[in-house]
């Protein structure tokens, strides 16, 4: 039979869960690493598996069962931090690609003016 504490302890489970969870969805929505640390998932990953292993160790279903979903949601938050960086940095990558792109264009058309230029004084100095 499940005492007082346990209920307190299951709906807090639950509050934590929907917290995290909303967030990881957030961030996966808006395909954004802003004001995430690369560590954020890594440690929440490592410490929701000691506490997993501590919580079985003393029989608290409570926390087994909460860490373990924390475990999964740390998870998916980190495969959804790398690919929204990959993202990122492809952005990144390809708008650099554009500059470059630009600027060798610039500095093409004004050789090419430049070249036009000397002809053309080469040709007035002749006649």
């Amino acid at each position: 039979m499940m005492k007082n504490a346990d209920w307190v302890g299951w709906l807090a489970g639950v509050i934590l869960l929907a917290t995290v969870g909303t967030q990881v969805f957030t961030q996966w929505k808006a395909g954004t690493i802003q004001g995430l640390s690369r560590w954020l998932f890594i440690g929440q990953i490592a410490a929701s598996i000691g506490f997993v292993i501590y919580s079985w160790a003393v029989e608290n279903w409570v926390f087994v069962v909460t860490n373990f979903f924390m475990l999964i949601t740390a998870c998916l938050g980190q495969i959804i931090f790398l690919r929204n960086r990959d993202k990122v940095d492809l952005t990144k990558d390809t708008k650099a690609g554009v500059n470059v792109k630009a600027n060798t264009n610039a500095k093409t058309n004004l050789a090419a003016a430049s070249n036009v230029a000397l002809k053309a004084r080469k040709v007035h100095k002749k006649s």
